[in-house]
């Protein structure tokens, strides 16, 4: 008897969302971990990034806290998911591409995104859109053109196992 494909795979969203949560891992931000995963329309991935601080800044030695004078937080250090995988996106323009990210981007990356000519932002969570910044985001996503997705879940949890024998 012939055997038949699987069905249970994950869908092509979960995939690249899969890549961005797992970007988000690589994060030392000990209150926010978020990922980003560029796609591009032959859904290859040329981008990835977390948030962290730029390459040769020492996280042992910037701060990480939230709160007080804003040279002793992480905000004037910190590179968000979205700006660092544009920044490590691997040689091609971004022209058409569309950007994964666990969190709806600030206003900032919304700049960026759309400088970069990114077309479709896909994200999971937009906890913050009562802020300013994400108002902001929204009114230059629309005034651009861009698309916003918020993912749909059907599976809340995908697990991965190192074991070489379950492979």
């Amino acid at each position: 008897m012939k055997q038949k494909k699987r069905t249970s795979y994950i869908s092509w969203d979960e995939y690249f969302m899969g890549i961005a949560l797992l970007s988000a891992m690589r994060s030392k931000d000990p209150s926010t971990q978020v990922g980003a995963c560029i796609v591009n329309e032959h859904k290859k991935i040329v981008g990835t990034g977390y948030n962290g601080f730029p390459t040769g800044c020492d996280d042992d030695y910037l701060p990480w806290d939230r709160e007080g004078n804003f040279l002793e937080t992480k905000y004037p250090f910190v590179c968000h998911a979205e700006l660092n995988a544009i920044l490590n996106s691997v040689g091609r323009g971004l022209s058409g591409c569309t950007i994964y990210v666990a969190l709806f981007p600030c206003n900032e990356c919304a700049k960026a995104i759309i400088q970069s000519g990114i077309i479709e932002v896909v994200y999971l969570s937009d906890k913050y859109k009562d802020t300013d910044q994400v108002k902001a985001s929204k009114i230059m996503f629309s005034q651009s053109g861009i698309k916003l997705r918020q993912m749909s879940i059907t599976d809340q949890k995908i697990c991965i196992s190192f074991k070489v024998d379950e492979v």
